[in-house]
This record gives structure tokens, C-alpha cells and sequence, in this order.
């Protein structure tokens, strides 16, 4: 479905139960930490049989990364819709200053925060980055056509993933723990300066 399609009362139905497997993943961790609860305590808490949640979710670490995929794939529909001919670092940073609201940041922070330290959970958060680089390729190649060279569009995909993760580790260290919203805006700030760097070639401060 693209951005400009209105979904289906079925669609908007399964987003909704999908949104409410993720809050309550997101609340236990919270409360008990990762490997405190089961998949049975998240359905039990999100309101839906067992056999639902597995029908979204493969694991509680699935879902408690799940905010990442969609942080992810919101800043990729906000990637078509930018003008053709902006140049790409320009599409990317108007992207991220419109995403830079503690709204949109809160959920992909929790999850970051809540997956440090799981393994399980962290490879599910790679995956999501790894799976965002690719559809990036495949977004400049849909808007761009074949006149930019393969590497440079590897490359970049690359290094936008590489400067998202860098700000995320950033905070991590600076601002353990804390969710509160001083702490998100300096999330932004970080997103944001990590972006700077890569439009300006990382020229030395």
C-alpha cells in the first residue's frame, strides 16, 4: 500500500491489534525487563489469544523491536514523497527534521533502550536497519532510475543507517535509561548532527 492509498477498515483493524501486542510487549519490558515475561503475559495483556500474537510476532523480542521497523519504514514513505530532484542527503534531512518530534522518536527509543544488552532482541533491531538500507537502495533506484553509480548508492544507504545507529548509541551512553522529553530532544539533536556530518563529508568540526 502506498502513502497516498486510505487502508481498509481490515487493515486498519490488524494495525490496531498490532499496535496493542507492541504496547503491552513494551510496558512488561518496562515493568520486568526482557526475559521477565512470556508471549502468553503479552497476549494476556494486549487483550488476544495466544495464537494471534503469533500471527504478527514470531517472539517477544519481534515485538518489543517492532517500533524500529516502523520508525523505519514511515521515514522511507516520507522518502517517496520528497521532490524529485531535491538532492538525496537534502531529502533525507527534511525527512528526519519532520520525524525529529518526541511523538515519533518515543517508541523506536523505548525499544532501543528496552533491547540493550538481549541479543535476541538486538539482531531484530540489525535486522530492521539492514532491511531499511535495502529498501533505501530500492527507493533511489525507483526515484533516481540507473544514472547514479551502484557503489554511491550503496554507500549512502549505508552510511544514512550507519549515522542513525551512531546517534542512538550516542544517547544510549549520555542518557541511560531516561525517557523523559529533554532527553528525546536531544535525541533529535543527535539524529540531526549525525545527518550534518554526512551532507558535509564529516569535514572535522
Amino acid at each position: 500500500m502506498t502513502s497516498t492509498e486510505t487502508p481498509s477498515r481490515r487493515e486498519l483493524n490488524k494495525a490496531a491489534t498490532r499496535q496493542s501486542i507492541v504496547v503491552a510487549a513494551m510496558r512488561l519490558a518496562r515493568e520486568r525487563g526482557l526475559g521477565g515475561f512470556t508471549v502468553e503475559d503479552i497476549s494476556d495483556a494486549a487483550g488476544v489469544s495466544r495464537r494471534t500474537f503469533f500471527n504478527y510476532f514470531s517472539s517477544a523480542e519481534e515485538a518489543i523491536t517492532a517500533p524500529t521497523f516502523v520508525f523505519l519504514d514511515t521515514a522511507l514513505e516520507r522518502f517517496r514523497d520528497r521532490p524529485k530532484g531535491e538532492p538525496l542527503l537534502e531529502s533525507v534531512i527534511q525527512i528526519l527534521l519532520a520525524l525529529a518530534d518526541n511523538e515519533f522518536i518515543e517508541p523506536m527509543a523505548q525499544s532501543f533502550l528496552v533491547s540493550h544488552g538481549n541479543d535476541p532482541a538486538t539482531r531484530y533491531q540489525l535486522q530492521a536497519f539492514d532491511e531499511c538500507r535495502d529498501k533505501i537502495v530500492a527507493a533511489i533506484r525507483e526515484r533516481e532510475g540507473e544514472s547514479l553509480d551502484e557503489v554511491y548508492v550503496h554507500a549512502l544507504a549505508g552510511s544514512v543507517m550507519s549515522c542513525g545507529k551512531a546517534a542512538l548509541e550516542v544517547w544510549l551512553a549520555e542518557r541511560r535509561g531516561d525517557l523523559a522529553p529533554s532527553s528525546l530532544d536531544r535525541l533529535s539533536e543527535l539524529l540531526v548532527a549525525a545527518f550534518a556530518h554526512l551532507k558535509s563529508g564529516f569535514a572535522a568540526p
